[in-house]
């Protein structure tokens, strides 16, 4: 069966489609559910987002006010390899990023007593293994650099962190991973390669290692911080926590928006038109 939304068409053709899709990623998350189960939902799933989709579509096309040429162009610079004419799906798409950020755009931003609320109920998700904070200086070995010329290069660095020199500086100026100081940010175990781990996490803070080999070449880190295994601090995770705040309030808004569209929407199943020989 078809359905007909304010007059337009969902073929079963794209039913199907949203089914396949919805029935692949419900067998992978939820592997006890029965295939009868799984294929239920699915089903319905599939009806729902195809109904709120074309919902959302009227009521952004109802929008008289046309899209500029350069923001069309500028999208389809962006897909210019992919096969076809993408102009009437990049049109539409910027449509519908204009009808939702309009549509949200009264959403308030969480209170700081929202973000600490949230904090507070669900430190559990904040829990976090030990991170060090660290930036490296890295020459490599390849096909470009032989073993003794990368070697001799990062122990002239290392002489010239010696002599006082700036590592963030040098990082920049010398690195063959130039860029931020060196800086890589907080990271775990498991996340680099055994060799590099095994300097980065020895290390106090503030200290600068000896020149240490990797796979990839030679390398010189310098910590940080460090952060031990718990619960995250407040001030760590409240800008994410903001912005999943955030998001959920103006989730609610399209939600509702879409309740009210379905409650005066023309929604009728119907045949499937034959297909076309």
């Amino acid at each position: 069966m078809a359905l007909l939304v304010n007059g337009e068409l969902i073929d079963d053709a794209a039913l199907r489609d949203e089914r396949r899709v919805i029935r692949r990623a419900l067998a992978e998350h939820m592997p006890d559910e029965s295939a009868a189960a799984i294929d239920d939902r699915a089903r319905e799933w599939a009806r729902e987002n195809l109904i709120e989709r074309v919902l959302l579509t009227q009521a952004a096309l109802q929008d008289p006010a046309p899209i500029s040429e350069e923001a069309i162009e500028e999208a389809m610079r962006a897909v210019q390899s992919k096969v076809g004419d993408p102009r009437r799906d990049i049109e539409l798409r910027l449509r519908m990023e204009r009808f939702m950020t309009t549509r949200t755009s009264h959403v308030a931003r969480p209170r700081h007593k929202d973000v600490v609320e949230y904090y507070k109920k669900n430190r559990v998700k904040f829990q976090a293994p030990e991170a060090v904070h660290a930036g490296h200086i890295v020459k490599n070995v390849d096909e470009q650099n032989s073993e003794d010329s990368a070697r001799t290069a990062i122990e002239q660095v290392r002489l010239a962190l010696q002599d006082g020199a700036h590592f963030e500086k040098l990082a920049d100026e010398f690195s063959d991973c130039p860029g931020r100081g060196g800086d890589l940010g907080y990271f775990t175990r498991g996340q680099m390669v055994a060799e590099f781990e095994a300097v980065a996490f020895s290390l106090a803070v503030g200290e600068i290692s000896d020149v240490f080999r990797t796979p990839f070449g030679f390398h010189i880190v310098r910590v940080y911080d460090r952060r031990a295994e718990g619960i995250l601090p407040l001030e760590a995770v409240s800008a994410e926590i903001e912005e999943h705040l955030f998001a959920q309030k103006k989730q609610k808004v399209v939600e509702q928006y879409i309740d009210s569209l379905r409650a005066k929407a023309a929604i009728q199943e119907v045949a499937s038109p034959p297909k076309k020989v």
